[in-house]
C-alpha cells in the first residue's frame, strides 16, 4: 500500500531550501558553520513526485469549483437547484471558475516544473526525468482544454528563475509541444533504469505502463485537434496507436484513495459527500443531484451500471437500504437549470420534501471516499480507437472497439467495489449493437458513451463534448446567465490575472479572443 505524505512532510518538501548562501574569500568555513545538519537542504524527489501526482489528483475546493460545480453541471451529469452550483445555469462566479487555474499553477504546476529541474540531464534519473515530462503534460493539457491560451513556456519558474509574470503560449504552440513531449519521453523511457518504484502512485514504477498512457494521452489530444488541424491530428493518432496504447484495465491511469484524511480520500467523493447528507440534517434535500439527463440515459438505455450510480437519500445514509434505494427504476434526475421558485414552474406539485426523492451519486459504490480518481481510462482509449478506425486511422473494426470500450467501461466497476456480471454486459451490447451506417450516428454513439464514462471525470467529458457535440445536450436558460443560454466554451481566467499578470493576460485576450464563457478554445474552432 502506497502512504501518502502528511501535512508537515508536504510542507518541509513544498519548501525546498536551494539558494544556497553565497560565499566569498573573507568567509570561508561560513557557509559551513551555518548549515543545519538537520535541515532539508535537497528535495526528496520520490516524496516530491508523490506529493505532485496526489495534489493533481485534487486538493478539494478547486475539483469540487472546477469538475462537479462547472463542468459537471455544464455538461449534465449533475444538478442543482442552487445558484452557486454555477455551471448549473451558465453564471459567472469568478471565485470558482479562478478557482482550478489558481490551484493549478500554485501547486501542481510548480512541483512539476520543480522535478523536471531536478532531473533534466541526468542520465542516472532520466526515467524519473521523463516520467515526470509525460504527469507534466497530463497537468498542462487540463489547464489548457478548460482555458485556452495560459501560461506553458515560463510557467512554474518563479521559485527556479525569479519569473513572476509569464507570457501566455497560445493553445495551438502548448498543443504541439506536449504531443512531442509525450512522444519523446514516451519513446524514451528504459525499463533496464530506476524509476520512482512504489513512490509512483499510479504504477508503482511500471515504465512500460507509462509508455502506455504516454501514447494513450497522445491519442487523447490527437483527437482533439480533428477540428482544428485535422493533419495533426492523424499523424499523432497513428503515431499513438502504432507506440502502444492502453490495452486493459490493469493499465488505467488512477489513482487509489483510502477514507482516512483528506491527504487520502478522494476530495471530489468527499465533497459529494459533506453536501449530499450532512446525514442527520438534510436527509436528500443537499445542493448537487444527479442531472435528468444523465439519469435518463442510464434508466432508458437499462444501463447496469445505474444502481452504483446513482440512489435516492436513504441508500446514501443506510447501505441495508441500497437495495431498494438503488432500484434503477426509482431513480429520477433533476432537471438543469432551475433554482427552488423556478422548478414549481416546471412540476408545479413541488414542495419542501420534493427534493429528496430525487437521485444523488452513490457513495457507497463510484463516489465513496475510498473510490479512486480516474485520469484516463481504457475504456475511453477504445472509444477512440473506435473513432480512430472510422476516420481510417486505425486497425480493427469500429464494432470491435466499441463493444471493448463498453465492456472495460463496465467491468472498471470492480474499483468501486461492485461486480457488474458479464451476462449483463453482454445483453446490454446485444441490445445496443453498434450503428453499422452513417457516421454521424456512429460518432454519437461512441461519444455519447464516453460522456457515461467519464462520469466523475466531468473535466474529459466536457472536453470532449465540445470536440465532438455528442451527447446532444438541451441548454438552459436561466434568468440573469451569462452566455445568453448558451453551454459555455471554456472558463474565464481568474481576476487576479489582470492585476498580478495584466500585461500578459491582456496579450493573450487580444489573441485568443474576449475573456468570457463562450470564447472557443483553438481546438474547438
Amino acid at each position: 500500500m502506497i502512504k501518502y505524505i502528511n501535512k508537515s512532510k508536504l510542507a518541509l518538501i513544498g519548501g525546498i531550501l536551494t539558494a544556497g548562501l553565497v560565499t566569498t574569500s573573507c568567509d570561508k568555513g561560513f557557509e559551513e558553520l551555518n548549515t543545519n545538519p538537520n535541515a532539508v537542504t535537497e528535495p526528496i524527489l520520490e516524496n516530491l513526485f508523490t506529493y505532485n501526482v496526489v495534489k493533481t489528483g485534487g486538493t478539494g475546493y478547486e475539483n469540487h469549483r472546477g469538475n462537479l460545480i462547472y463542468a459537471g453541471a455544464m455538461i449534465q451529469h449533475f444538478a442543482s437547484l442552487t445558484t452557486y452550483w454555477s455551471g448549473d445555469k451558465y453564471l459567472s462566479n469568478v471565485e470558482y471558475y479562478s478557482a482550478f487555474f489558481e490551484t493549478a499553477y500554485t501547486n501542481q504546476v510548480k512541483e512539476i516544473e520543480q522535478i523536471i529541474a531536478l532531473t533534466k540531464d541526468k542520465p542516472e534519473l532520466s526515467n524519473k526525468y521523463n516520467i515526470a515530462r509525460i504527469w507534466r503534460v497530463f497537468i498542462y493539457h487540463r489547464i489548457t482544454d478548460l482555458y485556452g491560451d495560459i501560461p506553458y513556456s515560463e510557467a512554474g519558474q518563479g521559485f527556479l528563475d525569479g519569473l513572476l509574470s509569464p507570457k501566455y503560449d497560445t493553445q495551438q504552440a502548448i498543443y504541439q509541444d506536449m504531443l512531442k513531449e509525450l512522444e519523446e519521453a514516451g519513446g524514451a523511457l528504459d525499463a533496464g533504469k530506476d524509476s520512482y518504484g512504489a513512490a509512483d502512485p499510479l504504477y508503482a514504477g511500471d515504465v512500460a505502463k507509462w509508455k502506455k498512457f504516454a501514447n494513450s494521452m497522445m491519442l487523447r489530444l490527437g483527437m482533439r485537434m480533428t477540428k482544428s488541424d485535422i493533419a495533426s491530428a492523424e499523424s499523432y493518432v497513428k503515431k499513438a496507436i502504432a507506440g502502444g496504447v492502453m490495452t486493459s484495465n490493469n493499465d488505467v491511469a488512477r489513482l487509489l484513495h483510502y477514507d482516512t484524511n483528506d491527504n487520502n480520500r478522494n476530495l471530489d467523493a468527499n465533497t459529494l459527500k459533506t453536501q449530499e447528507y450532512d446525514a442527520a440534517n438534510l436527509k436528500g434535500k443537499a445542493n448537487s443531484k444527479l442531472s435528468k439527463t444523465f439519469v435518463d440515459f442510464l434508466q432508458t438505455n437499462n444501463d447496469p451500471r445505474l444502481p452504483y450510480i446513482a440512489t435516492l437519500w436513504q441508500g446514501n445514509a443506510d447501505r441495508n437500504q441500497l437495495p431498494t434505494a438503488s432500484a434503477p427504476a426509482s431513480q429520477k434526475g433533476l432537471p438543469n437549470g432551475y433554482d427552488p421558485t423556478t422548478i414549481k414552474t416546471l412540476i408545479p406539485s413541488w414542495n419542501d420534501n420534493s427534493l429528496a426523492t430525487y437521485s444523488e451519486a452513490n457513495l457507497n459504490y463510484i463516489a465513496s471516499n475510498a473510490a479512486p480518481t480516474v485520469f484516463q481510462s481504457y475504456a475511453e482509449v477504445e472509444y477512440l480507437l473506435a473513432e480512430a478506425a472510422l476516420r481510417g486511422w486505425g486497425d480493427g473494426s469500429p464494432a470491435s472497439h466499441y463493444n471493448k470500450g463498453v465492456t472495460a467501461a463496465m467491468d472498471l466497476f470492480s474499483i468501486y467495489g461492485a461486480t457488474i456480471p458479464a451476462a449483463s454486459i453482454t445483453a446490454y451490447l446485444a441490445a445496443h449493437p453498434f450503428v453499422t451506417t452513417g457516421m454521424t450516428a456512429q460518432m454519437e454513439q461512441i461519444h455519447t458513451q464516453y460522456w457515461a464514462a467519464t462520469f466523475l471525470n466531468s473535466y474529459e467529458a466536457y472536453a470532449n463534448w465540445r470536440r465532438t457535440g455528442y451527447p446532444v445536450l438541451k441548454p438552459t436558460n436561466y434568468t440573469g446567465n451569462a452566455t445568453g443560454g448558451v453551454i459555455p466554451r471554456r472558463l474565464r481566467y481568474p481576476a487576479s490575472e489582470t492585476s498580478k499578470n495584466a500585461v500578459n493576460y491582456r496579450a493573450a485576450v487580444a489573441i485568443q479572443g474576449p475573456d468570457d464563457f463562450l470564447t472557443k478554445v483553438w481546438w474547438d474552432k
